[in-house]
Parts: C-alpha cells; sequence; structure tokens
C-alpha cells in the first residue's frame, strides 16, 4: 500500500482540523472525524453546572460530525441497557450507579472496566475524555491508559472545598491528593479559568488548559421578562427583586444569601427575595425565611423567565470551579453581586455589570448589596451592561476550543501509513497496528 509522505512539520500545522485521505490519483485534505468517547456521572435531566457543560460539549460535537459515545451513570428508575444493547448502539452506555450522600438526586458511577474493555477492544475511541472523578471516571481513565487511548479530563467540582460543610473537613487533604493522582494520569486537564489553572499548578497539576464556559444567549435574554410573573411574585415593577439560583446547600453559603438580603431589607422597603432551586436546607430556609419565594427547581424556558424577571443577582458561593449561573444572569440583564473568584472575576466588571466583594469577605459582600438598594436607579444601566458581558460568550467558541484540544491529543506525528486509515471515512482504524497503541499517548 502506498505511503503518503509529508515532513512531520507540515502535519503538525494542519493535524488541529485535517487530516490526509487516499483517494486513487490524488490526495485530499478533509476535516477529521474523531471517535470520542465521553464518560460522565451527572448528565441531563439532572440539574447541575456540569451536566449542562457536559451536554453542551457532547451536542457541540456531534454537530461538527464526529462520532460520539457517551458513557454514563444510570439515572434513578432509568430502564438498564445491557450488554447486548450496548453492543447494537455503542453511542450510549449506560453504567450502574449509587445516590451520593447528601446529594440523594444525584448518581455516582461504578466501576464498568470490564465492559468498556468490550466495547473499546471492538471500537477504540481516538480520545476518551472524563468529565467527572468517580469511580466510573477512575475505571474509564485506568483503563485508557493501559489500552494506550489519550485522555483528557475535566476539574469541574470543588469536592475537596465541600468537604468541610459536611463534617469531612479532615478528608480535604486525601481528597485533594486523589484529584492530583487521577488528573495526572490524564494527557490534559481542562479548567474553566485562569485563577483555578495557578490554584492547581499550585498543587503540583500537570498539563492544565483553560477551556472557559459558554451561555445560550438566546434562551437567557432580558426580553423574556414577564409581569405575569411578578404578579405571581406579588411584586410590581417598583420592586426590587433580589434573586438567586442554585443548589439550597451549605457548601452555597445560603447564610450569607439571607443576611446580605436583610441588609437590603434595611435599606430599602418595597423589595423580594426569589429563591430558584432546592436542596437539603430548603425546608430550613423557608422556615428561617418564609417571606422570601421558593419557586423550586426551574428549567428551560421557567428558568430563564426567572432570571429576566428579577433585578438583581446574588451569588455567595466560595466552592465553585465557574459558575454558570453567572454567565447565566449576565446573559439575562441582571447586574450580579459574587466574589472576586471563578466566572464572576472573569466576566463581571465591577460598577458596571456588578460588584465584586473581596474572596472570603462576607461584611464586603452584604455592604456591596445595601449599597446598591440605595440606589436603585443605577440598575436600568447595568442591566444593558450586564447582558453586552455576556453576549459574545457562546458555546460554539467553547466547543471549538475543545475540539482542537481533542485533535491534538489524538494526533500522532510523523509519516501518515495510509493502510491505518478507514478508506471510507478518513479516520484511524484502531484494529490496523495493535502494537502500535502505546504511541497514542502525548
Amino acid at each position: 500500500m502506498k505511503k503518503i509522505n509529508l515532513h512531520e512539520d507540515d502535519l503538525l500545522a494542519v493535524h488541529d482540523r485535517l487530516m490526509i485521505i487516499a483517494i486513487p490519483g490524488q490526495h485530499m485534505l478533509t476535516p477529521r472525524r474523531l471517535r470520542i468517547a465521553v464518560v460522565t456521572e451527572t448528565y441531563p435531566p439532572e440539574v447541575n453546572g456540569v451536566a449542562l457543560t457536559v451536554l453542551k460539549l457532547v451536542q457541540g460535537l456531534v454537530a461538527r460530525g464526529h462520532e460520539l459515545q457517551l458513557v454514563r451513570a444510570r439515572h434513578h428508575n432509568e430502564f438498564p441497557i445491557d450488554d447486548r444493547q450496548d453492543c447494537a448502539n455503542p453511542s450510549l452506555v449506560l453504567c450502574a450507579s449509587l445516590p451520593i450522600p447528601k446529594y440523594p438526586e444525584l448518581r455516582m458511577g461504578l466501576p464498568a472496566r470490564r465492559r468498556l474493555w468490550e466495547l473499546w477492544s471492538k471500537r477504540r475511541p481516538d480520545v476518551v475524555h472524563i468529565a467527572t472523578e468517580g469511580p466510573l471516571g477512575w475505571s474509564a481513565l485506568r483503563l485508557a491508559n493501559s489500552m494506550g487511548i489519550p485522555v483528557s479530563a475535566d476539574f469541574r467540582t470543588n469536592f475537596h472545598a465541600y468537604s468541610k460543610h459536611y463534617g469531612i473537613g479532615w478528608l480535604r487533604r486525601p481528597i485533594m491528593s486523589y484529584l492530583r493522582h487521577f488528573h495526572n494520569l490524564a494527557q490534559a486537564t481542562f479548567v474553566p479559568t485562569e485563577a483555578m489553572r495557578k490554584e492547581l499548578l499550585s498543587f503540583h497539576f500537570n498539563d492544565l488548559k483553560v477551556i472557559s464556559r459558554g451561555v445560550d444567549t438566546v434562551q437567557f435574554d432580558p426580553a423574556k421578562r414577564s409581569l405575569s410573573l411578578r404578579s405571581a411574585w406579588q411584586v410590581n415593577e417598583r420592586t426590587l427583586v433580589v434573586l438567586y439560583v442554585g443548589r439550597l446547600a451549605a457548601e452555597k453559603n445560603t447564610q450569607l444569601l439571607l443576611a446580605a438580603f436583610r441588609a437590603i431589607q434595611s435599606k430599602a422597603s418595597n423589595v423580594r427575595l426569589v429563591v430558584v432551586g432546592d436542596g437539603p436546607q430548603r425546608r430550613a430556609l423557608a422556615e428561617q425565611f418564609p417571606t422570601a419565594f421558593y419557586a423550586g427547581m426551574k428549567t428551560g424556558e421557567s428558568l430563564a423567565q426567572h432570571y429576566a424577571s428579577a433585578d438583581l443577582f446574588l451569588f455567595p458561593s466560595l466552592t465553585e470551579t465557574f459558575g454558570n449561573v453567572t454567565l447565566e444572569a449576565l446573559a439575562s440583564g441582571l447586574p450580579v453581586i459574587a466574589f472576586n473568584y471563578a466566572a464572576a472575576a472573569a466576566h463581571v466588571k465591577p460598577a458596571h455589570s456588578g460588584f465584586l466583594a473581596e474572596l472570603g469577605r462576607e461584611d464586603h459582600f452584604i455592604a456591596l448589596a445595601a449599597g446598591i438598594a440605595t440606589v436603585p436607579h443605577r440598575l436600568v444601566e447595568m442591566r444593558v451592561q450586564a447582558r453586552e458581558a455576556a453576549i459574545y460568550l457562546s458555546w460554539d467558541r467553547v466547543v471549538d476550543e475543545f475540539e482542537t484540544s481533542l485533535r491534538k491529543l489524538s494526533f500522532r506525528p510523523g509519516t501518515t501509513d495510509v493502510e491505518q486509515l478507514h478508506p471510507e471515512a478518513g479516520r484511524w482504524n484502531p484494529m490496523a497496528d495493535a502494537s502500535d497503541a502505546q504511541q497514542r499517548r502525548l
């Protein structure tokens, strides 16, 4: 079989988006189609930032023509898919799961090494991307390493920071040690902000790359402001509606939310707190602060209307790796008050699209909330600037960066042997040279 001889520098120049396909009598450059396995222990309809981000990445990669295999934990009461069905439909692999302690609505995937081995040995991925660091993700990571398949991983949840909120602060160091070991077995770890990259570097994490997150500015739009929804909240257009969206749990710092709103009440009488979300603290918060409107969990258009119909967004959490809700609030035209880190540090311009409290200083957060209540007319201009801050943060840009990174991981530099290509599909034949497996690792 004829070889296509290109200098390695030529290959590196085009490998991000192109590959060589053999056509009798000519050479053609065409977009390379990757075979990608995405492993996650959370996915919609579960409602959290990680699930949303994984969904957007999967949708974006599929739209770009890549072959996706989604390996995820089975949801509660979801019909199981057995091994025979996996082989018939390798694009979806549902794995056994257990509820996560303190998070009964979320599931933890159980190890699935044998099952994945059977699938990947028959239809080998070009790259495996692991979104969560639980037992399912760990088994996929070790298997991919043993098969010589390149691996990328996300650092998306501050489990080490959560530990102190659940009486297991003494496990913080072991948890961080596990996370470091996990991610350093991957060839790349994606983090959402430069600040997070620097923090993880200080803990000796390797191969870190910043890929931020996006927001759907069509879904989240100030035009979706609803007078009927505000009426249901028992407010009028002169009422200052303060919104919180997120899990109602200790790690989200909900007590500071109430303290900040009380400070707003001390400066203005016509105000209302609307809380969107659910969690273990909902009943306690309702008993502690019964005058707030507790909307429960919202998704889709209903969630977008709740954002657009409020006037100010408070986000007191100190445990975020990013905080997707910050971008959703900005896109909806809501000025944001948050601590100066994660998404807020990257996208909130103080005194323009919101205010940033010094990290960890709850008194500063409360003072900023009380201060804006004394000048509510400033919120009108800030709503416009909040929308402008988010309008260019598209998911398409995020998926482009993600796709490029996966291409680099899957690329094998050197002379391209046409025998290792699927002639009809233009992609690597994973069974063409089993002895070459280790060379696929970077």
